[in-house]
């Protein structure tokens, strides 16, 4: 841990956190249905549920429920309706005053459960529902006792709510050359078809308009493989990783707040050239954006600060700070501050716009150093923001947990009013990636789905609120740093105007990130997604699957491991090794992927994993396949330290 973070304050006692670090205890997370409940979640949530103070009202201060930790605490609720007549205030009660109420029993209960361990709101909702019962009982022989409706099983699934894959809108777009070439079917294997195809390059066999095709159908079959190049190991989270524009740097942020920089001129040899730090960040880094010159790097933390760092490698100064707050707060003025989830430069590199936890959106100038807008635009926190088009900055996007998308003009935002929206996620965004076409968007959601949008089927702001869709969606409160979604719980949005929808990854315990694939690389024919299963899932626009990277096979290997974590895994193999992978990036003209992921045992570490494509399996290269090495490159395993290895290493 760095010594910046000693000088911060505690995250959880400031802001709701929506990143995880707890520890899980089964060797195999994915057959383990619970998670832990996380004991410093921050008093905040507490006030924020218990307004009130009914806990205080109904229980001393000395009430420690100490029965709950010896098993022996059981809730008996009842829940019935006022016949007509009885009770003058009861009988001419509005709707509205029964849901206050319910929604205070609620919360009470919610609040009790979670400091016993017990409960939590989600499930005190599902119960209320009569969507399952509380604490995995059966409830198929329960007549209901008190409760006004029967408890029932969940109903038996649907399966064909789910969205239509292959997608037909999808394989339109395919078709369109939008996203790429469409290959020509060909008697040949695939290896077959790629010599082929590389052979009629080199001999330029047929026109401009095969050759054109003939090339990006190449691109589109080297997509990268599982086993990795190399392995760069860092003591924290990596919670970002990306290349720039020309491929020429990769930076990556990790929880320690620092942002390493690396030369990728040659993908095939990096080179660490510089680190920058982040002064008294909160918890982690949250997010990084280039300029679209590549001359500066913004980053940020759970806090109203945004370090401007600049990329040169001859450019040793510090970092300079911007505060996004309207009256300029600093650290430890907390009733001006607020924390910032994304982060992106405009088209022109001139302003910057921030997502941030308290439900707005930021439009900062950096040459005057003021906020030109801050815009409340949602109902619950903006994890994502991003512009149309790299060339423009005036359409901008943003994505929150009230599960909505909404389209901004630069140039009308002055009254505070959307310029349009986008609705089909059912819980909350993610993150969001634009094609920088103005045209399509990107987004990955808590509903376990990612979506292609098109600007020109969004809603114009009349639309959104004629519709009011949020009225689908009033309970979209799933944790996802502590739960698994139920696909049960999923359901297609009745409004949903989004193009095609993916599944199959895993949106869990942390901001997952998603993105279209580079033109010059893949010919734009894919998009892809990280995944709390450790894979970076790659799909065809038609919501086919493509292609998956197992990046947790890749960095539990043995040998992949650093040689401190030799020894250790000699004696106990890998109990409790797990791998999320948070972000992945395509290098814009080579077929590598970079995937930076939350790793190791309890997924106390981190590691940025190098995917190349690679058409078979056999390593004839030298440093091995899957090497590791430390944070500034510095080669820590491989077959060139076995004998060391041998010889006694101090285990971690």
């Amino acid at each position: 841990m760095s010594s910046s973070r000693s000088h911060s304050t505690d995250p959880e006692d400031q802001h709701t956190d929506p990143y995880f670090d707890a520890q899980e205890d089964d060797e195999n997370e994915d057959e383990d249905p619970d998670y832990d409940e996380d004991e410093g979640d921050g008093d905040e949530d507490e006030d924020e549920r218990d307004d009130d103070d009914m806990v205080h009202d109904l229980f001393g201060e000395e009430d420690e429920f100490h029965d709950a930790e010896e098993g022996n605490l059981s809730f008996i609720v009842q829940i019935g309706r006022v016949d007509e007549g009885q009770g003058g205030e009861a009988s001419g009660g509005t709707a509205g005053d029964t849901l206050a109420v319910e929604r205070r029993v609620i919360n009470l209960l919610a609040n009790v459960g979670r400091r016993v361990g017990i409960v939590s709101q989600r499930e005190i909702l599902n119960l209320l529902r009569g969507r399952q019962g509380l604490l995995g009982a059966d409830d198929a022989d329960n007549d209901g006792g008190g409760w006004g409706t029967r408890l029932r099983r969940r109903p038996r699934s649907d399966q064909t709510r789910f969205p239509k894959v292959p997608s037909d809108e999808g394989r339109e777009l395919m078709n369109s050359g939008t996203f790429g070439a469409t290959d020509i079917s060909s008697p040949l294997r695939k290896k077959k078809q790629l010599a082929r195809r590389i052979l009629d390059r080199e001999l330029g066999i047929g026109d401009r308009s095969y050759r054109r095709m003939n090339q990006g159908v190449m691109a589109q079959s080297m997509i990268p493989s599982s086993d990795a190049d190399m392995i760069i190991n860092y003591d924290e989270n990596v919670y970002s990783g990306q290349f720039s524009a020309d491929g020429n740097f990769f930076y990556s942020c990790v929880k320690d707040f620092r942002v390493r920089m690396y030369d990728t001129s040659n993908p095939y040899n990096w080179r660490h050239y510089k680190t920058v730090a982040f002064p008294f960040g909160s918890w982690t880094l949250t997010d990084a954006s280039l300029s679209p010159d590549n001359k500066w790097l913004a980053y940020t933390s759970i806090q109203s600060n945004v370090c401007l760092a600049p990329t040169d490698p001859n450019d040793t100064g510090d970092p300079y700070t911007l505060s996004l707050s309207e009256n300029g707060a600093r650290r430890g003025h907390w009733g001006d501050s607020f924390g910032i989830w994304s982060i992106r430069f405009s088209g022109d590199g001139r302003e910057l716009v921030a997502g941030t936890n308290t439900r707005s959106i930021i439009v900062y100038d950096i040459e005057s150093r003021r906020v030109l807008h801050h815009i409340e635009g949602h109902e619950d926190d903006v994890n994502a923001v991003c512009f149309a088009d790299k060339s423009s900055p005036h359409i901008l996007y943003s994505g929150s947990d009230d599960t909505t998308i909404k389209v901004w003009d630069r140039r009308s935002m002055g009254d505070g009013r959307e310029a349009g929206a986008f609705v089909g996620h059912i819980e909350g965004l993610t993150y969001m990636d634009s094609k920088d076409d103005g045209r399509y968007l990107l987004s990955n959601g808590k509903d376990q789905s990612m979506k292609l949008w098109d600007l020109k089927m969004m809603y114009t702001s009349a639309q959104f609120r004629e519709k009011n869709p949020r009225q689908h969606t009033p309970y979209s409160d799933f944790d996802y740093r502590w739960s698994k979604f139920n696909d049960d719980d999923w359901f297609p949005h009745p409004d949903d105007n989004s193009v095609v929808t993916f599944r199959g990854h895993k949106v869990l315990r942390t901001l997952i990130r998603c993105h279209f694939s580079p033109p010059n690389s893949t010919n734009s024919r894919y998009v892809y997604s990280g995944s709390h299963d450790g894979k970076v899932y790659v799909w065809n626009m038609d919501a086919t699957l493509a292609g998956k990277i197992d990046v947790k096979a890749t960095t539990s290997q043995e040998k992949s491991l650093p040689r401190a974590y030799r020894q250790y895994y000699s004696r106990r193999g890998l109990p409790g090794w797990t791998t999320i992978v948070r972000d992945a990036s395509w290098h814009p003209t080579a077929p590598f992927i970079a995937a930076s992921s939350l790793n190791g045992w309890d997924n106390a570490l981190g590691t940025v994993s190098l995917h190349a494509f690679n058409e078979g399996s056999l390593d004839e290269g030298s440093p091995e396949m899957g090497t590791a090495y430390d944070e500034k490159l510095q080669q820590v395993s491989g077959v060139d330290d076995d004998d060391s290895d041998d010889t006694g290493s101090e285990s971690p």
